[in-house]
């Protein structure tokens, strides 16, 4: 209900939406293409479990067959063949039932095993998804930032060639100060012209990832408090995130059903017991004859009953080694899924030690530059007020000028990387 409204409101307001890192963290989460396909997998798996245990209950079939014969056949009054046209009517109806086959209960263990499995692959598609989002996410928000920076840079300097045309007109600036700053103006348009295409580029980048068409969304970033290096000093901080990782389990789970696969191989040695009932009657005619002596239908369907009942063992005895060739490559894929097994550990580790020493080195920068922040500051105010007294060319208070964004910039980004490993550090500490 709360996604209903969610996307009934922002169709409602086309033009006006702006997007928080949760809001396209929802959105994914409910409308990615491999979301929607791994939760099939599960619907699917949970019909197999239902399947399965129905294989523990009979079949039971009735059917009816209406026969006309002409020529020789068989008189059933006096059991003699003879030329007679005749009309046959025969009702059955017929039961068989599995009594005990073992590969039925493990094939219920067995589905249980994959639903599961395909639970954790649907936790681990949603991580996925999450983590590509937050990636792009902040890779438009540093593109975004860069591009307001030259921005603002080629705002200031249109806004001091004006300034210092009127000053080479009175005589208090060299007229190559012009040339210095347009030749400066002229580096920083291409480099606005190619900042714009990354932004472009990121923008449809996130989209792509959120499985979003339109593009009347603008992203906006939220004041986040980002965690403290306390977090990462838990002895058994890679271990507790890794074992808790859905693609962790998801293997682990895979290994086990492989484990079960194996078991219900080799129950293709054991032995069957079946059991039938079957139930039947018919009805016979005699067409074109004087019918008198021919007993009613309700009389025939009577008489004419029988029943049967029996038991069979089926034994397998030589199987063309079907069952032995099945059991070992149950067994082969049970040893590939402990091989997927060290895959993914190598890789969740590496995933994992890679956020935290990215965080740890982000929050240092960020630390660093925030307690610069302010020198760099007062630096270029004393600088502004040099090159408007005259004291500063125009190129040395470009750089002092640009040095100031520049400082800006780093600033911004510093804390976007912190931030964004820590809501990757939220993906893989939320488990399912």
């Amino acid at each position: 209900m709360k996604n209903f409204i969610f996307i009934f409101f922002i169709s409602l307001y086309p033009g006006q939406q702006t997007w928080n890192l949760q809001q396209c963290l929802d959105y994914a989460s409910t409308h990615h293409p491999s979301i929607k396909q791994a939760a099939v997998a599960v619907e699917k798996n949970d019909k197999l479990i239902t399947g399965s245990k129905g294989m523990l209950l009979p079949t039971i079939e009735a059917g009816v067959n209406h026969t006309y014969s002409f020529g020789s056949s068989i008189n059933q009054s006096s059991n003699q063949r003879e030329a007679l046209n005749t009309q046959y009517d025969q009702f059955n109806a017929r039961a068989d039932w599995e009594l005990f086959n073992w590969k039925n209960f493990l094939n219920i263990s067995l589905s249980k095993l994959n639903k599961e499995t395909s639970t954790y692959k649907l936790a681990q598609a949603k991580n996925e998804v999450k983590l590509n989002v937050i990636q792009m996410f902040f890779t438009y928000q540093n593109s975004k930032s860069w591009l307001e920076v030259l921005e603002t840079q080629i705002s200031g300097i249109e806004e001091q060639i004006k300034r210092t045309e009127k000053e080479v007109e009175i005589g208090n600036r060299p007229k190559s100060d012009i040339y210095d700053i347009k030749a400066n103006l002229g580096t920083l348009q291409e480099q606005w012209v190619s900042a714009k295409n990354q932004r472009d580029l990121s923008r449809i980048n996130l989209l792509n990832a959120m499985a979003v068409t339109q593009d009347s969304i603008d992203f906006v970033m939220d004041n986040e408090n980002p965690l403290s290096e306390s977090e990462f000093q838990d002895p058994n901080f890679t271990k507790r995130l890794l074992e808790k990782n859905p693609a962790y389990q998801s293997v682990m789970a895979e290994i086990n059903a492989q484990k079960k696969k194996e078991e219900v191989a080799r129950a293709g040695y054991w032995p069957t017991l079946n059991g039938t009932y079957s139930w039947s009657t018919f009805y016979n005619k005699v067409l074109g004859k004087d019918n008198a002596s021919t007993l009613s239908f309700s009389d025939q369907f009577g008489q004419n009953k029988n029943q049967s009942l029996s038991f069979g063992l089926s034994i397998p005895v030589f199987n063309k080694l079907q069952v032995k060739t099945n059991v070992e490559i149950a067994k082969l894929n049970a040893i590939n899924s402990n091989y997927d097994k060290e895959l993914v550990i190598n890789n969740l580790t590496q995933t994992i030690n890679s956020i935290k020493a990215q965080f740890l080195n982000a929050q240092e920068k960020y630390h660093l530059l925030d307690l610069n922040f302010e020198n760099q500051k007062l630096s270029f105010q004393k600088s502004e007020e040099k090159y408007k007294e005259g004291l500063m060319d125009a190129y040395t208070f470009f750089v002092v000028r640009n040095g100031w964004l520049q400082a800006n910039y780093n600033l911004i980004s510093s804390k976007n990387d912190l931030i964004q490993q820590t809501e990757l550090l939220k993906v893989l500490e939320s488990g399912l």
